[in-house]
This record gives C-alpha cells, structure tokens and sequence, in this order.
C-alpha cells in the first residue's frame, strides 16, 4: 500500500489536502484536511452581539450574504422578532442571487475545466469541452461571468453591495425598494433568465424545472436542450459513468431554504437514501467531535463550545471540527436540499445510485439555477413597495439560541449565548464543515473520505482527473471550514 499527499487544489476556495492510502490503485482509505485555522468564532466573544452582523460575513468573500442571515436568524431567535414580510423577501431575493452566483461559478470556473484536460484526449467530446470550458481561455466564460455580474447587481438594489453587506437585520432589511427598484429587478432578473435559457439551458427554465426523471433528462438532452451547457455536461457524464463516482454515506440534510411569510421555500428535513425515509432534522442533537482535529478538547453541543486550537493534538490531521448528527456524518448541498423536497429528478436519480454522487450533485446544481430564478420572479412579483421592510427590534434576550439557513453548499448554522447584550459563545457549523469533515471518535470517516474510498486513481496516482471530479463535486469552501 502507497500513501499519497494531493494538494494544494487550485480553483477550489481556501486550502485543501488529502492524503490517500492507496493499494492496486485504488483509494482504501482517504482523509481530508483543512489545513488553515482563522478564528473567527474566538474574534466574536466578548463582543456586542450586533457585531456579528459585520464580522460574521467577513468569514467567506463569495457567500457573505449566508453567513449574514445565518447571524441574524441567532439574533431573531434571541429576540423573538417578527420579521417584516418584505423584509423576508427582499433578504431571499439577495440570498438566492448570491447563490445562483455560487452555482454559476462552480460549474463554468471550477467543474467544468476538468474535462478540457489533456487525460480525456480521444474521447469524441473533448476538443469541444475544451474550446468550451478551458480555464482562462474557454468561449463560456466570455458569457458567463458577464452574465454573474449582472445578477448581482440585484444585490446592490437590495443591501446596498457585495460582499459583506451591512443591510440585513432581523426584522428584514434596512433598505426599501421603491417602484423604481422593483422595476430594475425585473429588468435584471429578465436579463439573467434569458443567459440561462439561451446558453446554460437551451430550453425555457419550466422545461428543467418540469423534469420527472433521469429518463426525462436524458430526452431533454437530445432534444429541446441539446445546444445548452447542461446537455454537454450530461452526456460527458453519460460517457464516464459519473453516476458511479463519488457515492456519499447515505445520509442527506436540509436546514430548510428561503423564509418567506408562508415558511421556508425549500423544506427542513432529513432523508436516508438507502430506506428512502425522510422526517424532520433533529437539529439539536448536532454535535461536534475533535478527536481528530487541530482542537482542545470542549463541550459536543455547539452551543456549549469553544474553538480553541491544538496544533499538537496526537491523531489530528485537520483544523476541521467533525459534525456529526445522532453519531452520523450527514452530507449537505443542493441534492440534500432537492432530494428533501422531493423533486422528482434528483429523487430519481438518487434512486437510481443507491446515494449522491457526482452526476447528481451537479444536476441538482444546475437544477436550482432554474428554481430559484423562477422563485426570483415570484418574490419580486410579492413585494408591495408601500409596507415596511423592517421591523423594530425587540430586546435581545440572554441564553443560548440557533440560526440556520442555507447556504449555496447546503446547511449552515450559527450557535450564540448572549449575555447583557454581549456575545458569549460562538459557534459556525458550515456546509464544508459537513462535508469535509475528518474522521470522529469512532474512526467513522466524513462524507468526501467517504465518497473517496473505493475510488480508482490507477497509474495516475494523485493526478487522477477522477480524483478531481470527485472533490470539486462538493464544491469545497475551506476557508469557511474552521474557524
């Protein structure tokens, strides 16, 4: 058996590092290390609990506007605020743009790239992907990123900038739209819809959106959608059996997505994927092991934890904590969130794998694109420009309290205890946190050691392309992974 080191990854966020034991060229066993301690939950403490609001979202430059309403769901909580209705759209609609972005990025800037590579010369499909997706030089990105920009320019209609807005509170948002913004927005937003439908989809987003199947799929690929982006990313997968790579532990999770005045757009829930059951997410009994990360030992709840680092700690390979629910490593991301509400494609195709894997992370990706520009629309449509976007505060309480949203890479929670108006504790659980997580007490691995075990590298060792489609299928955000 040979052991393998594979990093630093480029397009990837933060740094990252595997090492790989390896025997007849196949992974045996792998385990994950986020390599970079930022301390952002020991900058918090002691602090007014208002402060979170703009240090929080100085965690991640590219999901600001997640860790944001993450902290004002902790300070909601703390207060029993209830939250303006326009208030709650106009924090989706820059939560959903943000995300949307995040999407767009990972497939035309960090996915895709990977089948121009030289290793896949031969294949009837790769001089195309390579003229296509290239990184720096690939025609799509010509119109994608132009196409991001615009997008997010809703944002600044609605908060004012991005990143690191200062416009979200925890009765709605500090800014009101006028009939004039309204306008703008939909402008922008008809902007957008007609790049997705031209180039990423080929086809009206309610043909995506309608999808019932991994059948359906296939016929909308060679047909209505044959010319767009995702109908090339689903017949190279299609060719390299992407279905079979990367297989998660079984077990998915869905904070719940986008609160509205009727409840959350995308549902709350948790679902096993080989029994096929779903219920709700046993949100409190979340615990976090360090049995094998940089960390001093602490309290398993996080809302009785600190983050306190352990460069020195026997048996530790990563500044990443492992979350665990009831025991279990839990995978996050847009097919947890899909799969939770129940949309027919993704569960179909996860019927199909036994578990997540790469093609249907991708595809349910891509799939959002779709859902949240429709619901983009909606919501605009909601607003009524003569009501309040915010409500007053409300004294905050002391003691300990939750938030959760969900960021474009699945569940992210903030932990708070308050006390006379300062903070504390404080704890961030994100979505990479899931899914990179390292091994727990028990030896149990996290869900991308996991989905890397079994995986054939060949000859190819550390430079294997598989290797690298089954990473970027999580879409890592490491600098978000510990703090």
């Amino acid at each position: 058996m040979s052991r393998l080191v594979v990093g630093p990854f480029n397009r990837v966020e933060g740094d990252l590092e595997l090492t790989l034991d390896v025997e007849g060229g196949v992974v045996r066993e792998a385990r994950v290390a986020a390599s970079l301690y930022r301390g952002f939950e020991q900058l918090l403490l002691g602090r007014p609990a208002e402060d979170a609001l703009v240090i929080a979202p100085r965690v991640c430059g590219i999901c600001s506007v997640s860790q944001s309403l993450a902290a004002v769901a902790a300070l909601r909580a703390a207060q029993g605020t209830e939250p303006a209705p326009n208030g709650l759209i106009a924090a989706n609609l820059a939560h959903a743009a943000e995300n949307i972005a995040d999407h767009l990025t990972h497939f035309y800037v960090f996915f895709m790239p990977d089948f121009a590579r030289a290793a896949y010369a031969g294949r009837g499909w790769q001089e195309a992907a390579e003229a296509r997706f290239k990184a720096v030089s690939g025609a799509a990105l010509r119109e994608a990123l132009p196409a991001r920009a615009r997008l997010l320019e809703t944002m600044g209609l609605i908060a004012g900038k991005w990143p690191h807005s200062l416009a979200f509170r925890p009765g709605g948002v500090t800014r009101a739209l006028a009939l004039g913004d309204e306008m703008r927005l939909v402008a922008l937003l008809a902007e957008f819809r007609g790049f997705i439908e031209r180039t990423l989809f080929a086809a009206p987003i309610e043909a995506v959106i309608a999808l019932s199947s991994a059948k359906a799929l296939d016929s909308f690929v060679e047909g209505d959608g044959a010319a767009g982006d995702f109908a090339f990313f689903v017949r190279i997968a299609r060719d390299l059996r992407l279905d079979e790579l990367g297989r998660g532990p079984g077990l998915l999770m869905s904070a719940g997505a986008y609160l509205g005045p009727q409840g959350h757009r995308f549902p709350a829930g948790l679902l096993d994927t080989a029994t096929g059951a779903l219920r709700s997410p046993p949100l409190h009994a979340i615990e976090e092991d360090v049995s094998h990360s940089f960390m001093r030992d602490t309290a398993a709840d996080p809302a009785l934890a600190e983050t306190l680092p352990d460069i020195h700690r026997p048996g530790a390979y990563s500044f990443a904590k492992a979350p665990r629910l009831e025991g279990r490593a839990v995978e996050v991301g847009a097919v947890a969130r899909q799969a939770v509400a129940g949309h027919p494609l993704i569960r179909d195709c996860l019927a199909r794998s036994g578990a997540s894997d790469v093609f249907a992370r991708i595809v349910a990706r891509l799939l959002e694109i779709a859902l949240l520009t429709q619901a983009m629309d909606e919501w605009t449509r909601d607003l009524r420009a003569r009501e309040p976007f915010c409500a007053t505060d409300a004294p905050l309480r002391d003691g300990a309290v939750a938030g959760f949203v969900e960021a474009a890479r699945g569940a992210l929670g903030h932990w708070a205890s308050y006390r006379g108006g300062q903070i504390a504790r404080y704890q961030i659980i994100a979505p990479t946190t899931w899914n990179f997580s390292p091994r727990d007490s028990a030896g149990r691995p996290g869900p991308l050691e996991f989905a890397l075990q079994g995986l054939e590298v060949g000859a190819e060792g550390a430079s294997s392309v598989a290797l690298q489609h089954v990473v970027r299928s999580f879409d890592p955000c490491m600098v978000c992974t510990a703090h």
